[in-house]
């Protein structure tokens, strides 16, 4: 294991009942289109709590991305209210830090190190600590031999490497995660999954993340919240915790329930209490 720096202490007082970390609450969000709003979600209620890692899965164009970014605090909601730690009229901040799905949301003048290490130097670091949290987020993210590099020296998946461990060196609470694997060929797509999962339980970092894949809901995810409808909103909450073994029964299950949900099918049962 790498000498990863602790997470610098943070006030715990104002984590709301339950462990909730991110908690929205009957948010309704869209956009003002030629003066007149156009819903993309409606009355929508989830948590995310700290250390979990919160899915977002539903067909595309139902508005998950729209919800994250009101997350991101991009978007205002129209109504409802989403905190973090108690705290609400969120805008972009450090604490939420995003990783889209874009190849081109790095510098392209900057070395992969600098890339990681620049923000922090916003943030207010100062040279030799941004440095060093650089080369720790390098080592954690397999991107060490890469670190003189420049973006467009890198596949596809090495640029989302940098982009995820940029986010992460920025110390944020939650990192939100808009379908960040989805231009990637599938098995670069199932390996990043795989260590984003481990990165996510080394660093503790909470994780919400955009999907229109079962698949990757349950290999990635420890909860996934289920949208559906027009405007959407959430159809059902099912616990993945230690799923992603696809020869796994309960594994099956999730995916069919899953599967019956996105289709409307609600009333089809798991046999994992999810009814």
């Amino acid at each position: 294991m790498i000498g990863m720096r602790t997470r610098p202490a943070r006030s715990r007082a104002a984590v709301t009942a339950g462990g909730a970390l991110l908690r929205v609450e009957r948010a309704r969000v869209g956009y003002v289109v030629d003066g007149r709003p156009q819903v993309a979600v409606e009355d929508v209620s989830f948590e995310v709590r700290r250390g979990e890692r919160t899915m977002l899965l539903g067909p595309s164009g139902c508005g998950k991305s729209t919800l994250l970014k009101a997350v991101a605090g991009f978007v205002e909601p129209f109504d409802g209210s989403i905190t973090l730690r108690g705290r609400g009229a969120l805008r972009p901040g450090p604490d939420r830090a995003v990783v889209f799905q874009e190849f081109d949301q790095l510098f392209p003048w900057r070395t992969v190190r600098d890339n990681i290490a620049y923000p922090q130097r916003v943030l207010g670091r100062g040279r030799a600590e941004a440095r060093a949290r650089a080369e720790d987020y390098l080592a954690l993210m397999h991107l060490t031999a890469a670190a003189d590099r420049f973006p467009h020296q890198l596949s596809g998946g090495m640029k989302q490497r940098v982009a995820i461990a940029r986010a992460l060196a920025t110390d944020p609470e939650v990192l939100l995660m808009d379908e960040p694997f989805g231009a990637l060929d599938a098995q670069t797509r199932s390996r990043l999954q795989a260590e984003l999962v481990e990165v996510a339980e080394r660093t503790g970092v909470a994780v919400l993340f955009v999907t229109h894949s079962i698949q990757e809901a349950v290999q990635v995810g420890t909860r996934v919240v289920v949208l559906g409808g027009s405007p959407s909103r959430v159809v059902e909450e099912l616990d993945v915790s230690g799923l992603g073994d696809p020869t796994d029964p309960a594994t099956g299950a999730a995916t069919a329930r899953l599967r019956a949900l996105l289709a409307g099918d609600e009333d089809q049962p798991t046999g994992l209490g999810f009814e």
